[in-house]
């Protein structure tokens, strides 16, 4: 019988001007929902999008400023053994200010997405995980004289390359031939005017696709039927009676599938959905106080039990125990810890 982990590893990246000085390793004790054993993992500019590559050896971190080559970010490759980052090497995105890295199911293929380049830069990669040199360049800017494209995240669905698009208002769509990417036969899901989609989760079998609106602070639901995605409704994230400023951060489906969580930069909660597993959709089950100021990012641990929030502003990491059954959140604890901006379980 196997034995059941008593901790998890967790990864951090960070802004780095605030006093943080790149990405930081933390365990998570699986029984009590605190943090402990706070480490520097890797030294890097903000690094505040990681990724793992499906083998757990490799992690990719995005370094997001506009000055490491000709007016582009950088992602950096590590090596992982035994909790320990080793960099291979630095690599352009060939865009300012990267703030998201993608991964094939296979490890073949890195996208990144480039906020202010408005584009996607798609590495092939090597055996030992490092990044091919001369990645294919895909620019947004060009799709849209009368908007400024701002890629916001570069995910791997169903075969496909999805790239949310802040500025454009579009989830554009990719497929791979040969090694290239050119526009899918449904080029892009269309999000309202205005509404910013920023980050998307889809259900385990592809069937559902729910993207968190950062300007207008809602939650799109898109219906897959053959190949193409359709949408279905649209959710608000805040409180009917909030009236100050908020943006949409970060969103995750429970492990189970069952609960649907997105963040809320403003409102400083996590808004929590119940979902129907059968049509998708989705039914509010209330709001939680992040403890904090700004929770850009957040994360459910492997065993689903745990919900860590990282608050941009107020420099801390809280952790909340999940209600498998009713999708609520109990505050447990917290750390210190400068500009968090990044959650990734290893």
């Amino acid at each position: 019988m196997e034995e059941l982990k008593s901790e998890a590893v967790l990864f951090v990246g960070t802004y780095t001007n605030n006093g943080s000085e790149g990405i930081y390793r933390f365990n998570l004790n699986l029984e009590t929902g605190q943090l402990s054993n706070q480490s520097l993992a890797a030294s890097i500019k903000n690094p505040s999008f990681l990724t793992f590559s499906p083998d757990k050896k490799t992690l990719y971190a995005v370094g997001e400023v506009d000055d490491f080559i000709e007016g582009s970010g950088s992602i950096t490759t590590f090596r992982v053994k035994d909790n320990v980052l080793t960099e291979i090497d630095t690599k352009s995105t060939y865009g300012a200010n990267p703030c998201y890295v993608g991964v094939d199911k296979e490890g073949d293929f890195v996208a990144v997405a480039n906020y202010s380049g408005g584009n996607i830069a798609i590495y092939k990669t090597m055996d030992n995980g490092d990044l091919v040199p001369s990645p294919q360049v895909i620019d947004h800017k060009v799709l849209d004289t009368r908007k400024t494209a701002h890629a916001h995240m570069s995910k791997f669905l169903n075969g496909e390359l999805f790239v949310s698009d802040l500025g454009l208002d579009r989830i554009k769509k990719y497929s791979q031939t040969n090694g290239k990417f050119s526009p899918s036969q449904q080029k892009e899901l269309v999000v309202t005017e205005g509404a910013g989609p920023r980050h998307f989760v889809a259900s385990k079998e592809g069937k559902f696709l729910y993207a968190i609106n950062e300007l207008n602070s809602t939650i799109t639901l898109y219906n897959r039927e053959g190949e193409k995605y359709f949408g279905l409704e649209t959710y608000d994230a805040v409180a009917g009676d909030f009236n100050e400023e908020s943006f949409c951060g970060d969103i995750h489906l429970s492990p189970d599938g069952k609960f649907l969580y997105g963040s809320n930069r403003g409102e400083n909660t996590i808004v929590i959905f119940k979902v129907d597993e059968a049509s998708g959709k989705l039914e509010l089950i209330g709001r939680e106080s992040v403890k904090g100021d700004w929770p850009r990012n957040f994360s459910i641990d492997p065993s689903g039990n745990f919900l860590l929030v990282a608050n941009q502003r107020s420099n801390n990491i809280v952790a909340f125990k999940r209600d498998n059954e009713r999708g609520t959140l109990s505050f447990i604890s917290e750390v210190e810890l400068p500009s968090p901006v990044c959650l990734q379980f290893y």
